[in-house]
């Protein structure tokens, strides 16, 4: 779709009309060919009911612009690392608990993201499994890997998580949040212990959001009855 000032105007007329800012469009380095949207810090909940994504996604497909048709888009999201604790080993002990659902469950996600291996292996790659979540984590923050990883923790405020392919399509942008939402609400919830002896069934069976459900199923993740679904974009 191009790296143009008009077509960028007329996404952010649409994504901040009312006085309200939601979105800033930056230069992105790695695309041949277009733009990066990047939205202010929100709530899950916000970026479901209030963010006016429906819209965005559409005028970014009226103006010429694809993101999982062009091999080089990626969609990031950043979370903040004050959910994960009130001091940093509190948030280590979850961060950890995070990489090693990655690790563990690395198969299912990769099909999640839409992603090549070889994509990852450039973009986002995996730290490698441990028997333990902090030797992950001690891996991870010795391992001096830089930001081209699965879940980047080289920001200071925040962890990046950078597996997944770009998409206009609203499910499927929707259904991405919803994930991570539930990772990190396992790594939160259970012990080290619990989380090793998880399965993706069971991980999945507690996946309730219908966007999330959805798309599992188109991805054969959910159950293996077939679904109708739209194509990528």
């Amino acid at each position: 779709g191009g790296e143009n000032d008009r077509k960028a105007g007329l996404i952010l007329d649409t994504a901040n009309a009312n006085g309200l800012e939601h979105l800033y469009i930056k230069h992105d380095g790695s695309l041949d060919d277009g733009l990066e949207l990047v939205s202010h810090p929100m709530t899950l909940d916000y970026h479901l009911k209030e963010m006016p994504w429906n819209s965005i996604l559409s005028k970014c497909r009226e103006l010429g612009y694809v993101s999982h048709l062009a091999n080089t888009c990626g969609l990031h999201v950043h979370i903040s690392r004050a959910a994960f604790g009130m001091t940093e080993d509190e948030q280590d002990k979850c961060i950890a608990r995070v990489l090693y659902f990655f690790e563990k469950f690395w198969e299912e996600l990769l099909k999640f993201s839409r992603r090549t291996p070889r994509q990852l292996d450039r973009w986002a790659a995996r730290y490698g499994y441990k028997e333990q979540p902090r030797d992950i984590l001690d891996h991870a923050k010795k391992g001096n890997v830089g930001r081209y990883t699965c879940v980047n923790l080289t920001n200071t405020d925040t962890i990046e998580f950078r597996m997944f392919r770009g998409t206009l399509k609203l499910n499927t942008l929707l259904a991405t949040l919803q994930l991570l939402d539930r990772i990190c609400d396992v790594a939160l919830c259970m012990t080290d212990d619990e989380i090793k002896s998880m399965s993706w069934t069971t991980f999945v069976s507690g996946c309730t959001q219908p966007e999330l459900v959805q798309y599992l199923k188109e991805r054969q993740l959910y159950v293996n009855d077939p679904v109708s679904t739209e194509a990528e974009v």
